[in-house]
């Protein structure tokens, strides 16, 4: 099955290229997920959870993580479906979707560097490609601000490539600047964010907490140097999504609101997930059952779907919190 993706990745990424126009966001086809579109960020595990963007007050600007693997250019096309397709039933589904309970949810597309633009053999390319894929991710936002926003408090929330993109913009428009009477709150995730990276905004430190930022990377329980880059996140900024403490502190399977595997859709497991923020790690005792299995001990892809109850009770808690002191 990898084989087979790494060989339509590059049958794709040989048969279209890269265009270098500006990217049209008024053109719904360039979002991954609006509120008035039917997308994958409209879906929730459960029944018992509901997506209410109808009725929201607060916008989430949600910027997906690498789903180009694999291609011959540093950047993908933004009419790649394989790449948009993998997009969409991946991080917009399982990580876009927490956030519908309580926000709009808008996610751009926009021509992302290619994973191994992150290797450090590949340093001075994959900075270029990264600078250029952040053009669209910052032309996107621009144009959200303009004709989408109307004044609307504003989540900013990412994942991996994405919340290297996300730092930047938070960085840019928000820390210091006026909209940040406008931000809610950052989720800048999988992604080794500094403590102090920001001026303004510092992490949170108590659950519901506005104006503030959270960020975590998994691992499980016990990793230490001996895992891959794992020296990468040493001085990461890990605020535990259990507590949403910024410490070093235990926090117990009884705090878990619940987990949703890659198959998503009718599953919540609750009470199956602790968690321990260390050098700059969140190390998890993940889940139990074939589900959620992993071949490392790096659990990157699972930041959001392990904790998938917790950030979306919390995103409710910090809406409600903002609205209430204005």
């Amino acid at each position: 099955m990898v084989r087979l993706f790494i060989i339509v990745d590059l049958l794709m990424s040989a048969l279209i290229g890269v265009s270098q126009e500006t990217i049209d966001y008024s053109d719904d086809k360039h979002w991954a997920a609006l509120p008035w579109k039917e997308d994958d960020a409209d879906k929730v595990p459960v029944e018992a959870l509901q997506d209410r963007q109808d009725s929201a007050k607060v916008d989430v600007f949600f910027i997906h993580p690498t789903s180009y693997m694999i291609g011959f250019d540093w950047n993908a096309d933004i009419n790649n479906i394989v790449v948009n397709e993998r997009t969409d039933i991946g991080s917009i589904k399982n990580q876009a979707s927490v956030f519908n309970g309580s926000c709009r949810v808008f996610a751009p597309r926009y021509r992302q560097a290619v994973l191994r633009s992150f290797y450090p053999k590949n340093e001075k390319k994959g900075s270029e490609a990264l600078d250029f894929a952040y053009k669209d991710v910052k032309a996107a936002f621009e144009y959200y601000l303009q004709n989408y926003n109307k004044d609307r408090p504003i989540i900013i929330a990412t994942h991996s490539q994405g919340t290297r993109h996300g730092l930047r913009l938070v960085q840019e428009y928000f820390d210091g600047k006026p909209l940040q009477e406008q931000l809610v709150a950052a989720y800048l995730v999988g992604f080794a964010v500094k403590c102090n990276d920001l001026e303004r905004i510092k992490p949170c430190n108590n659950p519901g907490e506005t104006g503030c930022f959270v960020g975590w990377n998994t691992f499980k329980w016990g990793a230490d140097e001996s895992v891959m880059r794992a020296d990468f996140y040493d001085e990461a900024c890990c605020v535990n999504p259990l507590s949403w403490k910024n410490d070093t502190a235990y926090a117990g399977k009884e705090l878990h609101k619940g987990s949703t595997a890659f198959t998503f859709f009718d599953n919540l497991d609750k009470e199956a997930v602790d968690a321990k923020c260390v050098n700059g790690k969140l190390w998890v005792n993940p889940p139990s059952g074939a589900k959620y299995a992993n071949i490392s001990r790096n659990y990157h892809v699972y930041d959001y779907n392990f904790f998938y109850g917790n950030i979306r009770e919390n995103v409710a808690q910090q809406v409600e919190n903002y609205l209430k002191d204005k």
